[in-house]
């Protein structure tokens, strides 16, 4: 007996040793030395070939990257988000499932013991014909599969993967979501101020009406200056309930990202006073694959898949089982004494022969499943290196666009009031001063477009390098 138990313990020892299918190598990845956008008077950047497995993985380590706009407000918006948005509260609950799922395979390496009783009355009781009797059974039974090829350890392998990747999808929703909520309160303050210069012109061009009607009460212009001054005020007036219309519906996606219903945002600074212009050459290629969590969360379904493919081919093999029963056997329901005994002890192995094909199937299902989740991670690498691309030229050239558009809406508005004065003077045509509000009233809303935008691309490049700002 003794004997039979070291040989059970010694097989069950050997079967940590086996285990069928590779692990992870990590991936042959072509990664680029810097940015193009970074070189752009050079050549095209040289690149190398990287490894993924020597990286480390570590995820977006600046979450709270938007601190440096020292706006209270969006501070408090983003919190709300972080807490209260529900897909990033989807996307926590998938961590938890994940967790669940890798706590319930990893039980599948271990010895599951049960309870089972038994009650039986006739007259066939082991395979005897005779007088009508009972038989009660009372007792324990114990199955272990053993991992001999490592078919469990392969499937506890893969839901690990699978929870880190859902931990690195939490953080990617919350990166996405730290990037929106900016962008769209960025939006919000734009709505905001192109409502208040509308106001503030419309004001100005209705005033302007009134002295036109007077000046055509006493017969010094015509009507085609009081037509052409109630357009340009209607049109004015027009533009008024467009951006109070824009302003409401942001507020209302601002309201939904922070988990509430619609209300009232208040405004911390006004896109003018957003002074900050973020210093973002010291990002690289390299650091995507270390810090975008959807890049990572990508090579972790990898990582998942290729564990898949050893548990597919460890089906092929045989499966080895130990069992084992202990209990009471009794034909008297008011006598369980250990007098009557009850055990056995033994072992199986089940192996296919002849399945027509259908685990060789398995095994070329899961590798061409691998084969996606590896194009998936170079999809996502390469989509990594685009965003950051489009952010950072973006950015440039709208710094650039910026200064060109400060100095077009300075000339416009001294234009404006040269005009004026011009006209009032009855030196220049009405036409030329209507001219003049319409060139400053569009470079004023166009200045408020492209410092939105700015703002904007600062979010999207916080996104599109994982974070790393």
């Amino acid at each position: 007996m003794k004997a039979k138990i070291l040989f059970f313990f010694i097989v069950a020892v050997l079967a940590v040793s086996c285990k069928v299918g590779k692990p992870y190598q990590g991936a042959e990845i072509l990664v680029p030395d810097s940015f193009r956008v970074d070189n752009m008077e050079a050549t095209d950047p040289d690149a190398s070939v990287l490894n993924t497995s020597d990286l480390e993985k570590l995820g977006n380590p600046d979450l709270e990257w938007w601190r440096k706009f020292e706006d209270p407000v969006l501070d408090t918006l983003i919190y709300r988000a972080l807490r209260y948005n529900r897909d990033a509260m989807i996307a926590a609950e998938r961590i938890l499932q994940s967790r669940y799922a890798l706590r319930i395979q990893n039980a599948e390496l271990l010895p599951k013991l049960g309870v089972q009783a038994s009650a039986e009355r006739g007259n066939f009781l082991f395979n005897q014909i005779g007088q009508v009797n009972e038989l009660f059974i009372a007792g324990s039974g114990l199955n272990w599969e053993i991992d001999f090829w490592g078919r469990l350890r392969n499937l506890s392998d893969a839901a690990r993967f699978e929870l880190l990747a859902s931990e690195f999808g939490l953080q990617s929703v919350q990166l996405s979501l730290v990037s929106e909520v900016s962008s769209t309160y960025f939006q919000y303050l734009r709505a905001k101020d192109e409502l208040e210069i509308a106001e503030r012109n419309f004001a100005l061009r209705d005033s302007m009406h009134q002295i036109i009607i007077a000046r055509f009460d006493r017969g010094i212009i015509q009507q085609t200056d009081v037509d052409q001054s109630l357009i340009l005020k209607a049109i004015a007036h027009g533009a008024i309930p467009k951006f109070e219309r824009k302003t409401n519906q942001l507020e209302n996606l601002l309201s939904f990202l922070i988990g509430s219903n619609p209300s009232s945002i208040a405004v911390g600074k006004t896109l003018p006073s957003y002074l900050v212009e973020l210093d973002f050459t010291q990002v690289n290629p390299m650091d995507l694959l270390r810090f975008r969590p959807d890049v990572l969360a990508a090579e972790y379904e990898l990582m998942k898949s290729q564990s898949l493919i050893g548990a597919a081919r460890a089906q092929q093999l045989p499966t080895i089982s130990l069992f084992g029963t202990g209990g009471i056997i009794t034909n008297d329901f008011t006598d369980w004494s250990l007098r009557n005994p009850l055990w056995n002890i033994g072992g199986q192995i089940i192996g296919p022969i002849f399945f027509w094909g259908q685990l060789r199937r398995q095994v070329d299902i899961a590798s061409s499943r691998n084969n996606q989740a590896f194009y998936a991670y170079e999809n996502a690498i390469l989509n990594a290196f685009r965003e950051v691309e489009d952010a950072k030229i973006e950015i440039r050239t709208l710094l650039q666009e910026i200064e060109i558009m400060r100095t077009r809406k300075d000339a416009a508005l001294n234009a404006q009031y040269l005009s004026g004065a011009r006209y009032t003077q009855g030196v220049t045509s009405y036409l030329e001063f209507l001219e003049s509000q319409r060139q400053a009233f569009d470079a004023e809303l166009e200045l408020v477009a492209l410092k939105q935008s700015l703002m904007s691309a600062y979010a999207k490049l916080y996104k599109a390098t994982g974070g790393k700002l």
